[in-house]
C-alpha cells in the first residue's frame, strides 16, 4: 500500500476488487447523482484563512464524543452490507475503528450480527437504526444493542421511502439476506424487476414516521439518542426540542433525495439553529484532511466517513480501513498545523471563507 498516496485511490482499487453490481451499490447515487457530485465539489469551494507565526511544535486532534474519547474528530458512518466487500464484513471495520482509538457506527443493515461486531474487539460503538413498520423489530434491535454493549443510538430519519438508485435498479441488485433479522422478518427479496434493496424497503420502512417516533423510542432505551438526516435549521430546533443528544447532518450520501443540498452548505445554519446546546456531526463528502478542517471550522464536533472506508474495505480489508483512517487523520494534522491551530479548539469560523462569502467580498 506504500504507493497509495491519498484516501480518492482506494475508489479506483475498490472498482478492480468489486464486481460491478456492487461496486456500483456502495458507489452510487440518487437519480442524476447531481448531490452526489456535489457533496464533493462543494468543500472544493471554501477556502482557508491560515495564521502564521503559531507554535504548532505539539498538534492535539483528540475529542470526546458523548463523554467517549476518540483519536481525532473522524468516526465511521454507518454503511450496509460490508460482507459485498470483504467476507469477514463489519468484524474487520470494528477491528480496524478499534485500532485507530475511533467509534463505529454500526448499521442495522450489516452483513454481520449486532452481536459479532460487539465481539469482534473491544472498543465503543454506536448502532444505527431504522423505524420498520413493524416497531416490535425496531425495539429488538434496540434491546440486543443495549446487551452488547452498544453506547448509542442512530436513528435514521430521512427514508420515509428509499430514493431511486438507478445502478441498482439497472443491475437488478439482489443484495444477500440480512442476519440481523432472521426469525422477524424475510429480508431476501427477488423482484421481478428493479432492485431488491428497494423491494425491502418499500416492504419494511415506515413511511408514516414522524418526531413522535423519537418520544417512542426514548420510551423504549436509556440509550443517547441522535438523529441522521438533518439538513435544515428548522428540523435542527425540533431535533432539540425533541430531547435528542446529538444530530448528524446528512442526505444519506445523497442516495435519498437528489438536489438536496450538499451538507457542507448547510452545517453552518444547524449549527447556528442547535446554539451549541447538543453536538452536531457531519456525514457526506470528507475525502481529505482538509475537509475535516473545514467541517470543524464551521461549527461540526466530528465528520463521519463512509464510502472511503468500504473502498478501504473491499480494496485491502482491514489494513486498508486503517490507512483511510490514517490517511485523514495524517492530512488533518498537517492542515491544523499550517493552519496554526495546535489543539481543536483553536480552529475558529475565521479560519475559512465561504464561496458566498467570498463573491459578497467582490461586490
Amino acid at each position: 500500500m506504500d504507493q497509495i498516496v491519498n484516501v480518492g485511490e482506494f475508489q479506483e482499487l475498490a472498482k478492480q476488487a468489486l464486481p460491478k453490481m456492487y461496486y456500483d451499490f456502495y458507489s452510487g447515487g440518487a437519480e442524476d447523482q447531481h448531490t452526489l457530485k456535489e457533496n464533493v465539489e462543494a468543500f472544493r469551494r471554501i477556502m482557508f484563512r491560515p495564521r502564521v507565526l503559531v507554535d504548532v511544535s505539539k498538534i492535539d486532534m483528540s475529542t470526546r464524543i458523548l463523554g467517549y474519547p476518540i483519536s481525532a474528530p473522524i468516526m465511521i458512518a454507518p454503511t450496509g452490507r460490508h460482507m459485498l466487500a470483504h467476507p469477514e464484513g463489519e468484524t474487520v471495520t470494528a477491528k480496524a475503528a478499534a485500532a485507530c482509538n475511533t467509534i463505529m457506527i454500526v448499521s442495522c443493515m450489516a452483513s454481520c450480527t449486532i452481536e459479532e461486531v460487539a465481539c469482534s474487539c473491544n472498543a465503543v460503538r454506536f448502532l444505527q437504526i431504522y423505524v420498520y413498520k413493524r416497531r416490535d423489530v425496531t425495539a429488538q434491535m434496540v434491546r440486543r444493542a443495549e446487551k452488547a454493549g452498544f453506547k448509542a443510538i442512530v436513528m435514521t430519519v430521512d427514508v420515509p421511502k428509499l430514493g431511486r438508485r438507478e445502478a441498482d435498479i439497472k443491475n437488478k441488485m439482489i443484495p444477500p439476506k440480512l442476519r440481523n433479522f432472521e426469525g422477524l422478518f424475510e429480508t431476501h427479496v427477488q423482484p421481478s424487476e428493479g432492485s431488491g434493496v428497494e423491494a425491502f424497503a418499500s416492504r419494511a420502512f415506515d413511511a408514516s414516521l414522524n418526531w413522535k417516533d423519537i418520544e417512542w423510542l426514548r420510551s423504549i432505551t436509556k440509550l443517547p439518542i441522535l438523529v441522521k438526516g438533518i439538513l435544515t435549521g428548522e428540523d435542527a430546533i425540533k431535533a432539540v426540542e425533541a430531547g435528542v443528544e446529538g444530530i448528524v447532518v446528512s442526505n444519506h450520501g445523497a442516495r435519498q433525495l437528489d438536489y438536496s443540498p450538499a451538507t457542507i452548505t448547510v452545517l453552518e445554519e444547524v449549527v447556528h439553529a442547535v446554539r451549541g446546546r447538543i453536538p452536531v456531526l457531519f456525514d457526506g463528502g470528507v475525502r481529505r484532511g482538509t475537509d475535516v478542517f473545514k467541517a470543524l471550522a464551521l461549527g461540526a464536533q466530528a465528520v463521519l466517513i463512509g464510502r472511503p472506508i468500504v473502498y478501504g474495505l473491499a480494496a485491502k480489508g482491514e489494513d486498508g480501513v486503517r490507512k483511510v483512517i490514517d490517511m485523514l487523520k495524517n492530512e488533518f494534522e498537517i492542515t491544523m498545523a499550517l493552519s496554526g491551530c495546535p489543539t481543536l479548539n483553536d480552529i475558529t469560523r475565521n479560519h475559512v471563507k465561504t464561496e458566498d462569502e467570498r463573491l459578497r467580498s467582490m461586490l
